[in-house]
């Protein structure tokens, strides 16, 4: 029993790893490949690095990102100590490596295509989720995130507002180095940035909320469904009115992932077709079998 539950976790934690190692990735060639190119400067220790590039030709872009993830790193240990995690410290690392690699293996002397605003969509949309993925899992590429635990933890202000503060003040350093379109295109997708990382993190835990009207028959046999074949909960009551038909009605309430919602639907459609239904998307359900803390 011990060796299975060691196994499971052993597998859990590999799967975990794999899927930050493809985010982080992701990540680091839209970055490589479209931001440093075009000169994009988005906030963070990309952007940074973009800006630093240009002032100093003689180390790259890629270089300074390395440089400046593995200073913070350090920094991060210091300061923060137990609350640095190690996913954040294994992203990072990744992060760093792999855009030198990048750089080593696919040297760029210009931008990929003629088009700046496709490029400037694509140089956010790939962080943009690789970022959300990890956020998910709960880590991050380090940078300017580092920055943030630092000045939460000595200052107590909230860590969202820290690192908009970061990256603002990164952002208008583009004013200094580049033309103006190089600015306005940094700023729209510093601006595009945010929305797309709040709407994958919100995809990514989207649930669905089932309200299910059937009979007392149906009932117990979609409860028993749920508990019993999708290994959810669900709430069950027996004592309901319809106010059209004055018979006695059973109402469940479920939350469900999608795949568990997809078949809790077929089994519904299969046990009691006239069963009157109501599924509500939502991101935010806290308590057993899914987010565990508020």
């Amino acid at each position: 029993m011990l060796k299975a539950e060691a196994s499971e976790k052993i597998s859990k934690i590999l799967n975990e790893y794999l899927v930050m190692t493809f985010a982080t990735l992701l990540t680091s060639a839209g970055i490589y490949f479209f931001k440093f190119p075009n000169h994009f400067n988005t906030g963070g220790v990309s952007g940074l690095s973009v800006v630093l590039g240009a002032v100093s030709p003689e180390l790259s872009a890629g270089t300074f990102v390395f440089i400046i993830n593995m200073a913070l790193l350090l920094i991060g240990f210091v300061f923060v100590g137990n609350g640095f995690g190690l996913k954040t410290a294994y992203c990072s690392i990744l992060f760093s490596v792999s855009t030198l690699a990048f750089e080593y293996w696919f040297p760029l002397s210009g931008p990929l295509t003629s088009q700046p605003l496709l490029e400037l969509v694509i140089s956010v949309l790939l962080p943009g989720i690789g970022s959300a993925i990890l956020f998910n899992y709960g880590a991050s590429n380090g940078g300017t995130d580092i920055v943030a635990m630092i000045i939460r933890k000595y200052t107590g202000l909230n860590i969202s507002r820290a690192l908009v503060c970061a990256d603002i003040v990164i952002v208008l350093m583009s004013v200094f180095v580049f033309n103006t379109e190089i600015v306005l295109m940094s700023l729209l997708g510093f601006g595009a940035k945010a929305l797309v990382v709040n709407n994958v993190i919100e995809s990514l835990n989207t649930s669905k909320f089932f309200t299910i009207i059937t009979d007392g028959e149906h009932g117990e046999e979609i409860a028993s469904y749920i508990t019993h074949k999708l290994h959810k909960s669900a709430t069950v009551n027996n004592d309901y009115e319809g106010a059209f038909t004055n018979t006695r009605r059973t109402v469940i309430l479920a939350a469900l992932t999608r795949s568990q919602a997809l078949a809790l639907r077929k089994k519904i459609k299969s046990t009691d077709p006239s069963a009157f239904i109501i599924i509500n998307n939502t991101s935010d359900i806290i308590g057993r079998g899914f987010r565990e803390s508020i």
